[in-house]
């Protein structure tokens, strides 16, 4: 009983804390809660999701965003802090080996073809905290996000 208590309160605890940070408007024109935003968890095992999910984890402070196009590619866009590690590039396996398995990563290419090879080896090296952009930059771009060159 009392752990059913102790679960209550930190329920109701979280829920007003959610209903007290308020909510802000992305770029895109969709409303996302600040405390959303600031709490992008690693997932376990990682997770292919959709433009909006993908744009509230790029916002996330704890997130480090991945393009895994060639740096041609990069060149000609990116999303805003995003680094660039080529997933057909020689030195793929040492970027990925010199991340912190406990991060939180978001990954992309162009159409989410490259990305999945990138998460496959991500994963390999005993990373999981990984959301993959499914659909791609193309997709982000199409949906009105902003993107740097």
């Amino acid at each position: 009983m009392r752990n059913r208590l102790v679960a209550l309160a930190a329920a109701t605890l979280a829920l007003a804390s959610f209903g007290l940070a308020g909510c802000s408007s992305t770029d895109a024109g969709t409303t996302t809660s600040q405390a959303a935003v600031d709490a992008v968890a690693a997932p376990s095992a990682p997770e292919r999701v959709d433009v909006e999910r993908f744009a509230e984890v790029v916002a996330s402070s704890q997130s480090i965003v991945i393009d895994v196009r060639t740096p041609e590619e990069f060149a000609e866009g990116h999303l805003e802090g995003a680094v660039n590690y080529n997933v057909e590039g020689p030195d793929f396996a040492a970027q990925i080996a010199a991340l912190d398995p406990a991060g939180v990563y978001a990954v992309y290419c162009r159409s989410g073809n490259r990305s999945q090879v990138a998460v496959a080896a991500m994963q390999q090296a005993g990373i999981n905290g990984i959301y993959e952009l499914q659909t791609g930059y193309t997709a982000w771009q199409e949906a009105g996000y902003p993107v740097v060159y």
